[in-house]
């Protein structure tokens, strides 16, 4: 009898701790279902923002540097790795638009700008007040770019010119040529088998044309 009351005890026991567990899960859970979709990132995010900036405070008290000391750290094959994500993350598109070549023009041109901090500060003083200018200020026209400056522009339009002496031009449309397709598509492969094996059938061609073929 003894033991019976022990074991129902025991097994009440269990009963509430299994409850008090399975209560505790359910709000956890109901925490997690109401946190954002991307929580875990930000968590991760923010987590190796501080694990960083307590690198950084330590290599700042040893006199370190910090760069110095995250690029020992990396391994030979997390290198590799995180230059192949980033040549995969921004691949060379090619030709696939002339906004989209504008913009990258503007983007390559922008990243070579070195900023002239010295001549900045020459060109301030020399302007004063219309340094910042406003709807009274008649300073519009009057600056005189440098000759390093010009240097530069003429050095770049001239690779600009080198480069689209490069490229292969269109083929001008002949109007006197012979109209043998249907359409573009035909046109293209008419030129194609004509350079393959336009040596071979010119005899066959020109008797269909004279009406003289057998």
């Amino acid at each position: 009898m003894e033991c019976s009351v022990k074991r129902t005890l025991w097994l009440q026991g269990a009963k509430n701790e299994a409850r008090k567990l399975n209560h505790k899960e359910v709000v956890e859970e109901d925490k997690r279902l109401k946190l954002p979709t991307n929580w875990e990132a930000k968590k991760a995010r923010l987590e190796w923002e501080l694990m960083t900036d307590e690198k950084k405070k330590e290599c700042a008290a040893k006199g370190e540097d910090y760069d110095r000391v995250k690029l020992l750290e990396i391994s030979a094959e997390d290198a590799e790795r995180w230059e192949r994500k980033k040549k995969k993350k921004n691949p060379d598109p090619g030709f696939s638009g002339y906004a989209e070549a504008q913009l990258r023009q503007y983007q390559r041109l922008t990243k070579q700008i070195k900023p002239d901090m010295d001549g900045y500060e020459r060109q301030r003083e020399q302007c004063g007040e219309d340094f910042h200018p406003t709807s009274n200020s008649l300073i519009h026209g009057t600056h005189v770019p440098s000759k390093e400056g010009i240097d530069r522009m003429v050095e770049d339009v001239e690779k600009q010119i080198e480069k689209r002496a490069k490229y292969s031009r269109r083929r001008a449309y002949n109007d006197d040529a012979d109209i043998d397709y249907i359409n573009e598509r035909n046109a293209k492969f008419n030129k194609k088998a004509e350079r393959f094996y336009g040596k071979y059938t010119a005899e066959i061609k020109q008797n269909l044309e004279r009406g003289t073929a057998v």
